[in-house]
C-alpha cells in the first residue's frame, strides 16, 4: 500500500491507470470506463472494467482488482517496490536514487544493471564486427543472400560473432569483471576453466525483453558447424521461456491489429515483419510455452500460427495449439504451400502473396481436419483413428457452441453418423477420456436404414425406380449422407437410361462404398412398395431440416445485426414449423 506523502504515493497520483493497463489490455471505451478481455482468465467477452476517475480495475468474471501496482505485481508476478518502479517508468515519472540496506538485494540490482549494460556493448561489438570486419563481409554475403539489406541489418541490430575463440573476451575483460562475464553467459569455459567465447564464427540475433533492453543473443553458424543454432543461456536477466523474439517491436502492430502471427525461427520473424507483418514474434528457438502465450494474452487472444511445414514443425505446430486453445485464444493455422518455411516463401513469392494466404489461413481445426484426411479413411479404424486425433483440440476449446459447431464440421468432413459422434464426445468428456469409440456402422461406409432400404429399391424397383430417383435429385436429398457417392452414381445411371447393375456400379465406386453397396444388395429384402419409400423419403427430409435448423440455431447464438436477426428467426419458425408437420 502506497503510504500518504511517499514516492509510491506520488506516482499513484500522477499515474494514467487506462494507459498503463493499456500495454497489457486492449481496452475499449464503454460509458464511463473502460472494457477489455480479463488478462487473468480465459473468457471471450469483455468482463475486465477499468474505472479512470477511481483509478481501479476489477474483473467481473474472476473477481479480481485492486489499483495500478496491484495489477502490474499481478500481471509481471512482481514486488509492491518492483511494481512501484515499473510504473513509474511507464509513466516518464523520474525515480529517486533507491537506498537498500540489504547487501544481498544490492548485489543482485547492481549485478543486473550491470549484466544490461554488457549485453549493450556486446550487441554494439557484434553489429561492429559485422560491418567492419573481413569475416563480418562474409557475414554479410550471407545475410544478403537471404535477402536482407542494410537497412534491415540496422533495423534488427544484427552482427557477427568472429571466429577467434576469445575475441569477445579480449574486447571485453578490461572493463568487466570476469565474474560478470561468466554470469552474462558470453563465455564459456573448457574442463580446465579456461575462458573462450561461447559465439564463434556465427550471425548474432540480438534479443530483446519487452522494453527492447538486449538481454542475450541467438548465434546462426556459417557452414557446417553445429549446432546450427545455439542460445544464450539462462541468466538473472534472460529466462527463454518468458521471451519472445521481436515482442518489441511488435507490441504496438499487435495492439493496432489485435491478431499475432507466431514463427519458429529469427530469419522467419525478420522476413515476416519485412513483408510488411510488423505483428509477428519467435519463440526463440524453443517450443511455446506458457509463459510466453501468457504474454501474447496481454496484447491479443487471436493467432495465426506459422511454422515451418516438415515433421519437426507439425509436432511444434500441434504442441502450439494445445497451450493456445487451453488459454481461450482463437487459433488459426498457415500452413504455406510447397512445405516452405515463412522466409523461404517471402523470398521466392514476395511479401503481398504471404499477405494474402495470412488473411485466408485456415482455423486450427479445419487444418487438423485436412491434416487427418491425409490418413487412411477407406476403414472404419482409420476414420476413428482421425476423430481421435483431433478429440484433444476439440475438448479444449472453452465455448461449448464452438464444439458443437465443429462436432457436425467433424461429422460431414469424416462421413460420420453426427448424434453418434456428438454421443461418443459427451461420454469422452463425462468419462475423462482423450479418445472415443465408435461403432463401424457408424463411420466409414456407414448406412442408417432408411438410407439402406432407399439404396435397395434404386437397384430391385423396376416399377417405381425412376420416379424415385427423381424425387432424391430433384430435392438434392443425397447430400450429406454417408453413403452419399452410392447414390449419385446410381443416380447417374439411372439417368442414363440404364438399369442399375449392382457390378457395374460398383466398378465406378471406391472400395469401402463398393463394400457398402454389396452388403446392401445381398441384404434379406421384402416387397418394396411406394408407401415405404416415401416413409424412407419423409425421414431424409427431417434429417437435412434437422440440419438446416441447427445452422440456423448457431447462427442466431453468434449475435448477427438485427437486420440479419429477424431474418433468421423468420426462416427458424418456417423451418421448425416443416420440421413439426413433417413428424405428424
Amino acid at each position: 500500500m502506497a503510504e500518504a506523502g511517499s514516492f509510491a504515493d506520488k506516482v499513484k497520483t500522477q499515474a494514467d491507470i487506462v494507459r498503463v493497463i493499456g500495454e497489457y489490455v486492449r481496452l475499449k471505451k464503454s460509458g464511463q470506463n473502460f472494457m477489455g478481455l480479463c488478462p487473468f482468465h480465459s473468457e471471450k467477452s469483455s468482463s475486465f472494467a477499468v474505472h479512470p476517475v477511481r483509478q481501479i480495475y476489477h474483473c467481473f468474471g474472476c473477481g479480481v482488482g485492486g489499483d495500478v501496482f496491484k495489477f502490474i505485481m499481478e500481471v509481471d508476478k512482481c514486488t509492491f517496490p518492483e511494481a512501484v518502479r515499473a510504473v513509474a517508468e511507464k509513466c516518464g515519472i523520474p525515480i529517486p536514487r533507491q537506498r537498500t540496506h540489504d547487501p544481498a538485494e544490492q548485489q543482485a540490482s547492481s549485478q543486473r544493471k550491470n549484466l544490461l549494460a554488457l549485453h549493450k556493448d556486446a550487441a554494439a561489438w557484434f553489429a561492429e564486427q559485422l560491418m567492419s570486419t573481413v569475416e563480418g563481409k562474409i557475414a554479410r554475403g550471407y545475410l544478403e543472400d537471404r535477402g536482407l539489406d542494410r537497412e534491415t541489418i540496422a533495423q534488427f541490430g544484427l552482427g557477427y560473432a568472429p571466429s577467434a575463440g576469445d575475441a569477445l573476451l579480449r574486447q571485453f575483460r578490461g572493463k568487466y569483471q570476469e565474474k560478470l562475464l561468466d554470469a552474462s553467459g558470453l563465455i564459456s569455459r573448457d574442463p580446465s576453466s579456461r575462458a573462450y567465447d561461447r559465439f564463434r564464427r556465427r550471425v548474432i540475433f540480438p534479443i530483446a525483453n519487452d522494453t527492447g533492453k538486449v538481454i542475450a543473443f541467438g548465434g546462426r553458424a556459417l557452414g557446417d558447424d553445429l549446432p546450427k543454432y545455439l542460445n544464450s543461456p539462462e541468466t538473472p536477466i534472460y529466462t527463454k521461456s518468458t521471451v519472445l523474439y521481436n515482442f518489441d517491436r511488435a507490441k504496438e502492430p499487435l495492439r493496432r491489429l489485435d491478431f499475432a502471427v507466431l514463427v519458429e525461427g529469427y530469419m522467419d520473424a525478420i522476413g515476416v515483419a519485412r513483408a510488411g507483418v510488423g505483428n509477428v514474434v519467435a519463440s526463440c528457438g524453443t517450443s511455446l510455452t506458457e509463459p510466453q502465450v501468457r504474454l501474447l494474452g496481454r496484447f491479443t487472444r487471436r493467432v495465426v500460427v506459422n511454422y515451418d511445414a516438415d515433421t519437426a514443425g507439425q509436432a511444434a505446430t500441434e504442441r502450439s495449439l494445445t497451450l493456445l486453445l487451453s488459454e481461450g485464444f482463437d487459433v488459426r493455422v498457415l500452413a504455406l504451400p510447397g512445405g516452405a518455411d515463412p522466409d523461404q516463401f517471402i523470398r521466392e513469392q514476395g511479401g503481398k502473396t504471404y499477405q494474402k494466404l495470412l488473411g485466408e489461413a485456415p482455423a486450427f481445426l479445419d487444418y487438423l481436419i485436412r491434416r487427418a484426411q491425409k490418413g487412411d479413411l477407406a476403414s472404419a479404424a482409420g476414420k476413428v483413428r482421425a476423430v481421435n486425433s483431433l478429440l484433444p483440440y476439440i475438448q479444449r476449446m472453452p465455448d461449448r457452441l464452438l464444439r458443437s459447431e465443429w462436432a457436425t464440421r467433424v461429422s460431414q468432413q469424416l462421413r460420420i453418423d453426427e448424434p453418434v459422434l456428438r454421443e461418443s464426445l459427451r461420454r469422452a468428456a463425462a468419462e475423462r477420456r482423450s479418445e472415443v469409440k465408435l461403432k463401424t456402422e457408424h463411420v466409414a461406409g456407414g448406412a442408417r436404414p432408411s438410407e439402406r432400404r432407399l439404396i435397395r429399391m434404386l437397384v430391385d424397383a423396376d416399377d417405381f425406380r425412376d420416379k424415385l430417383a427423381e424425387e432424391i435429385r430433384a430435392n438434392d436429398l443425397q447430400r450429406g449422407l454417408g453413403p452419399e457417392k452410392i447414390f449419385t452414381v446410381l443416380l447417374d445411371v439411372i439417368a442414363s437410361g440404364q438399369r442399375p447393375d449392382p457390378a457395374y456400379v460398383g466398378d465406378m465406386l471406391e472400395e469401402p462404398d463398393r463394400r457398402l453397396l454389396n452388403e446392401i444388395v445381398f441384404e434379406p429384402s421384402s416387397e418394396t412398395t411406394w408407401e415405404e419409400a416415401e416413409s424412407c423419403l419423409a425421414a431424409l427430409r427431417r434429417r437435412r431440416l434437422e440440419t438446416e435448423l441447427t445452422e440456423i440455431q448457431r447462427k442466431i447464438a453468434a449475435g448477427p445485426e438485427p437486420a440479419d436477426m429477424r431474418a433468421l428467426l423468420e426462416l427458424k419458425q418456417k423451418l421448425s414449423r416443416e420440421l413439426a408437420e413433417s413428424s405428424n
